[in-house]
């Protein structure tokens, strides 16, 4: 390999400067992980988890409760995939190890619960029982770590002024698991044990006295943290450019998504837990950084389709009511009629909305559009070489922004 900095000739004398970067033979190596490598513990981890959601899809059916297990599902299965991903790609990122502790004390949580509801409720008697009721109380610490993988976020490198939220946080953290802890075991230690319906115990389900003040301070200073969160990304937005940018991007679009899907599934409307999924996949997307670039195209895609959704609707329902109301038209005609005037105006009216939208939420690509489509008209009637080829270059500069170009013609000659 050539030295950081080597010469390289080229036939015809030009020269060009190349930088190869290699590692440093005095670099201390990495330490060992124990007990095997990070593949291995993904490995393990990974096969743990698919073995987890097979049983709670088995028993949330044999409990005749399987709607229990969807919400688990719905955030920890996305939250297993992005983490083991991160995690074997990334090992020195802490967010993939802590979306995997989170999905697996979702998963796991809900098998104990469905496994101690068989067993306590349905009067089936199980073995290994008693552990069910501990594992059903891990699912209120496995949520409260969504809270420090948003603050983290992406590479978990905190400014100094924010380290101090975190770690305030950790101690109540572990506070609150000693607190569960002993409340989990006082209840265990009572005769006889009183099981509610979704297979936890109900001290703690449905905390009281000491236990359930300290688990509401635990919450507040959960959302404290939330919102602590949400602020630093948003003051970091302000301060970034390039590829940062587009992964808070990335993440606020989950985040977004995220909300819309609580407030839904809060109003009654059951697919809404779905969207609780776009936030573990929307991180590992910004970490990965895969495609991070085209978050603008989906936004403005979105926020297009969304619109000309809306007008197309207003059209086909206004052309109804005049068909019906107005015009001495039969309904099949009218509805007919109407279906072939959306049809119509569908084209025209998306490229008039996606044009729209992309001058007000993605102008870097209505910019270089535009500079493109000046350019393509420029080079009709344009019959000087050189002209084209300035003309060209200065497109690709305005538009691409690279950090060299340059326009090669047929016979070696720049």
């Amino acid at each position: 390999m050539p030295a950081a900095g080597a010469r390289m000739a080229y036939p015809d004398d030009r020269e060009a400067w190349v930088i190869c970067l290699s590692g440093d033979a005095t670099a201390p190596a990495p330490r060992g992980w124990p007990l095997g490598s990070p593949g291995t513990w993904v490995v393990v981890i990974g096969a743990l988890l698919a073995v987890a959601t097979v049983a709670l899809a088995w028993l949330s059916v044999l409990a005749r409760q399987p709607g229990n297990g969807v919400i688990a599902l719905v955030i920890g299965v996305p939250s297993a995939g992005v983490g083991l991903v991160v995690a074997r790609r990334l090992p020195a990122n802490p967010i993939g190890w802590l979306l995997l502790v989170i999905a697996g004390c979702l998963i796991f949580s809900s098998v104990g619960g469905d496994y101690a509801f068989l067993s306590y409720r349905l009067g089936h008697h199980l073995p290994l029982a008693v552990p069910g009721l501990v594992l059903y109380a891990l699912w209120t610490p496995g949520l409260l770590l969504l809270g420090v993988v948003i603050l983290l976020f992406p590479d978990a490198r905190l400014p100094p002024r924010w380290r101090w939220v975190l770690r305030v946080y950790l101690v109540i953290y572990a506070c609150y698991a000693a607190a569960l802890a002993v409340a989990t075991s006082a209840a265990l230690a009572a005769h006889p044990l009183a099981v509610d319906g979704s297979g936890g115990l109900a001290a703690t389900d449905h905390a009281s006295g000491w236990f359930g003040a300290f688990q509401s301070v635990t919450l507040i200073s959960a959302l404290a943290l939330w919102l602590a969160a949400a602020v630093r990304q948003a003051l970091a937005w302000r301060r970034s450019a390039g590829d940062v940018r587009q992964q808070l991007k990335w993440l606020a679009a989950g985040a977004a998504t995220a909300i819309a899907g609580a407030v839904l599934a809060t109003a009654g409307f059951g697919l809404g837990w779905f969207g609780f999924a776009a936030l573990p996949l929307s991180i590992g997307v910004g970490i990965l950084r895969y495609r991070l670039y085209d978050i603008d195209r989906i936004i403005s895609r979105t926020l297009a389709y969304a619109l000309l959704t809306g007008l197309l609707v207003g059209v086909y329902a206004g052309l109804v009511l005049l068909a019906t109301r107005v015009l001495p038209l039969s309904g099949p005609v009218a509805v007919a009629g109407a279906t072939l005037a959306a049809v119509a105006l569908f084209s025209p009216l998306r490229r008039r909305v996606q044009a729209m939208v992309d001058r007000r939420f993605n102008r870097a690509r209505y910019d270089a559009d535009q500079m493109v489509a000046g350019f393509a008209a420029r080079l009709q009637d344009s019959t000087d070489l050189d002209g084209v080829q300035a003309d060209l270059l200065g497109t690709v500069r305005q538009t691409l922004e690279p950090a060299h170009a340059s326009v090669w013609l047929g016979g070696g000659q720049p």
